[in-house]
């Protein structure tokens, strides 16, 4: 696995990946029990880990050099992506402690960079580039001279042709590029529970984006992967009150997920409903939006915005540098088969609910039921919807997303409806098989 991956093995590789997956089960285990109740794994994590200080670009649109500067000498495996064009560098997992807009600015063929955890005990950078380059050097330097150690990185331009030779005589970069696998243990607590004979429900709530991936960010740097982790939480914590109902979580902590994942989560687990939560931006030129979305699949998108929305939800993947062309053909079909009505209906029917709870409790978006092509919506049994909590770009909507009172009236009405819905459903046709 990563330590296969990053090139170093043996006890050293096993004790840093131990010890990271360690922590990472204890951080994830506080989480479980309280959305504030982190404090003291994050000091263990900020200590143990590895830290990248300074993050910067040298040369031109022929050569260019990035340096990362670290507190000690880590192992580093790289690969290139077409389609588009990225470098991917492996790492095990880091701190970092770079300047806010770190990576968003690009220079030469890199265009920018962006970083983040990617799994427990592994993180990653991914640069997307201006044209196609190879790597012509990449190492880590011991700390010398007064100078720490350092991460360097080399990109040399190729032409289109040269650089897709590349990519085919290397096997390994395909492989290096697959999702990175995922052990999830609220999955494993569920399938543990269902093996006991639990026959309630199954709510998966999947909150959007993580670890590598931020998803939209305000201005102020309030991230979406972390306000849609803590709603999910207490949304979780809400619906587990009731006793009614098995809850899995695609994700609890800082961690990055493939959207594919996400929908084998709600299918393993023959889920009665899946809820993707979210929360949008709108680009500046584009003017002002605010309220809260509900979501359902389709082939074809409700309006403009659904279709951008979508766009940019579906590129999760690309985000956190993984190989486009892995995806499931299982997956990839069923935005062309839709014969799957029965689960088109049942969606239908949770987003009307769910709208009609909100009303009145949350602000709503002026057109609160759309549609479009989401690749996280697209579990062929599971009725399935995405809600977009509001936007972070509206200054009143951002005040909300943030407000204690707000996330618990929200959480209520959402629960409210998953309850009414599976109320129904169970009384005329049981849980989805």
């Amino acid at each position: 696995m990563l330590a296969g991956r990053f090139g170093y093995g043996g006890r050293l590789g096993a004790a840093l990946i131990g010890a990271a997956v360690a922590i990472g089960c204890s951080v994830q285990g506080a989480a479980q029990g309280s959305a504030y109740a982190t404090e003291a794994p994050a000091a263990a994590v900020a200590a143990a880990f590895p830290v990248a200080s300074e993050a910067r670009l040298a040369g031109d649109n022929k050569r260019t050099r990035f340096i990362l500067d670290l507190d000690r000498k880590i192992p580093v495996a790289a690969f290139a992506l077409a389609d588009p064009y990225r470098v991917v560098l492996d790492v095990p997992q880091l701190r970092f402690d770079l300047a806010k807009g770190t990576g968003a600015e690009g220079r030469g063929l890199i265009k920018a960079f962006r970083y983040g955890l990617v799994m427990a005990g592994g993180s990653r950078i991914v640069f997307d580039l201006a044209a196609p380059a190879r790597i012509a050097k990449v190492e880590v330097l011991e700390a010398a001279n007064g100078q720490p150690a350092r991460l360097v990185l080399d990109l040399a331009a190729v032409d289109r042709a040269t650089f897709m030779q590349a990519l085919a005589a290397e096997g390994a970069s395909k492989e290096g590029s697959k999702a990175p696998a995922q052990t999830d243990r609220h999955d494993a607590a569920a399938d543990a529970a269902e093996a006991a004979g639990d026959s309630r429900p199954v709510v998966v709530i999947d909150p959007g984006h993580g670890g590598i991936d931020n998803g939209t960010q305000a201005a102020s740097g309030e991230a979406e992967k972390d306000i849609v982790l803590e709603f999910s939480l207490a949304l979780r914590k809400r619906l587990e009150q009731a006793d009614k109902y098995r809850i899995v979580m695609t994700r609890g902590d800082d961690t990055f997920v493939p959207l594919g994942e996400r929908v084998r989560i709600a299918r393993r687990q023959r889920a009665a409903l899946f809820v993707s939560i979210h929360a949008d931006s709108l680009p500046r030129r584009e003017g002002d939006a605010h309220g809260a979305t509900i979501y359902t699949l389709s082939e074809r998108a409700s309006d403009a915005e659904a279709q951008r929305l979508a766009d940019s939800e579906n590129k999760a993947d690309a985000i956190a540098g993984l190989d486009l062309a892995e995806e499931p053909t299982e997956v990839a079909d069923i935005l062309i088969d839709l014969a799957q009505r029965e689960t088109k209906t049942f969606s239908h029917r949770f987003a009307k609910l769910l709208m009609s709870e909100m009303k009145g409790v949350v602000r709503l978006h002026k057109r609160p039921l759309k549609s479009a092509g989401f690749k996280v919506l697209k579990a062929p049994d599971v009725p399935s919807v995405l809600v977009e909590l509001g936007y972070v770009s509206n200054k009143d909507d951002l005040q909300l997303l943030k407000s204690d009172d707000w996330r618990a009236r929200s959480v209520g009405a959402v629960a409210q409806a998953i309850e009414a819905y599976l109320g129904k459903r169970v009384v005329s046709a049981g849980p989805a098989q």
